[in-house]
């Protein structure tokens, strides 16, 4: 991994870069964007937010999703994949919501992640941006920018969570995770990252490496 130091310098590279990083799915409130993560597994925020655009038009808390049910949400659900899954999952979740916290959204990490289909990624992303909470959400792109930076050193998200947490200041989190993001939309792609023109090539590990794809 990178030094402390070098990660500092990186992340104000990062803030230079994205200065409006933030959340990209479309939410008013905490139990929008649970719904809209929920949603958002295995599917691109521009997809999720065509859908919720009209689903929250209607349904307003979980009370709405229970009267919609299981069958009829699904089908308004079903173009971000995965539609059976997460419908089951999202009725699930509402009537504990309803059942056990009047129909509001918790904000501890372990009350979110018992509820149905939300792990630590999407009660990350909740509690930071939600609830204002410091919160480090590991998806796809902060896994492999960060382990490719050198930011982290780990082959599973649960670790690489561990070291972001533990290099990068808790005051940083939220906006780090939105950085990350960002880069790896922009730049270290998945496949071909541009790590030619990349800002910060002269600090990644991945680049000096010589992997670049």
């Amino acid at each position: 991994m990178l030094s402390k130091k070098k990660i500092g310098l990186v992340l104000d590279l990062l803030e230079e870069l994205y200065s409006d990083a933030r959340a990209e799915l479309n939410f008013t409130n905490p139990f929008e964007l649970l719904i809209a993560t929920i949603l958002s597994a295995q599917c691109t925020d521009v997809r999720v937010n065509i859908v919720t655009s009209d689903l929250f038009k209607d349904l307003k808390g979980p009370s709405d999703f229970l009267n919609l049910g299981e069958e009829a949400l699904i089908d308004k659900i079903k173009t971000c994949g995965l539609g059976n899954s997460k419908g089951k999952n999202i009725i699930k979740t509402c009537e504990i919501l309803v059942d056990k916290y009047k129909g509001r959204v918790p904000s501890s990490m372990d009350d979110l992640i018992n509820l149905p289909g939300v792990g630590r990624k999407t009660a990350n992303v909740v509690l930071s941006n939600a609830f204002s909470l410091p919160a480090i959400a590991v998806d796809t792109h902060v896994f492999r920018v960060s382990n490719r930076i050198g930011l982290a050193d780990s082959n599973n998200v649960e670790k690489t969570e561990v070291d972001l947490m533990n290099n990068i200041p808790k005051k940083r989190w939220t906006k780090a995770h939105h950085m990350l993001i960002f880069h790896g939309r922009r730049v270290c792609k998945a496949r071909n990252p541009l790590c030619e023109t990349c800002p910060i090539n002269k600090y990644c590990l991945y680049f000096k490496r010589g992997e670049r794809e």
